[in-house]
């Protein structure tokens, strides 16, 4: 005895068809395989904890692909949605201020750390706030040491 399905699935033959080919075939990722069985099994009336029992996930999952399904079809179900991604702090005039930081002598110290870069960063008003991670990855990304060789002068 359990509430009646919200969100009900009934596959029609061909989508039960080329989700079957899916799971059988190697060529899709885990993710989309995953979720093609518990399209499949839920097809079959089977309730949500079954399911997830079956195949290893949790009833929640079952039910959010389902609800996927019935809003927006076979492909909403099986594909996430590209996610918004967070611009990047340094932009390329950001940037030319952290390499010319780095081409500079650090007060007191030998070479710069990334932690001191990125708190001088944000002393000179450049950003608001960024991690040393971040000045890691983009000193990287241009091929800039911290100042204890010239760049193009090997060490000996």
């Amino acid at each position: 005895m359990g509430r009646r399905k919200q969100w009900v699935v009934q596959l029609s033959d061909n989508e039960r068809q080329q989700l079957t080919d899916m799971t059988r075939k190697g060529v899709h990722s885990a993710r989309v395989v995953a979720r093609a069985r518990l399209l499949l099994l839920s097809d079959r009336g089977l309730l949500d904890r079954d399911v997830a029992e079956r195949q290893g996930v949790s009833s929640a999952t079952v039910a959010s692909i389902r609800k996927k399904y019935t809003e927006g079809g076979l492909q909403a179900a099986l594909h996430e949605k590209a996610r918004p991604k967070q611009p990047p702090k340094l932009n390329a005039q950001r940037t030319a201020i952290l390499i010319a930081e780095v081409c500079s002598s650090p007060d007191g110290r030998e070479k710069w750390t990334m932690q001191l870069l990125a708190d001088r960063l944000v002393t000179l008003g450049v950003v608001d706030s960024i991690s040393d991670e971040t000045v890691r990855r983009t000193l990287k990304k241009t091929h800039s040491n911290r100042g204890r060789f010239k760049v193009g002068v090997s060490p000996r």
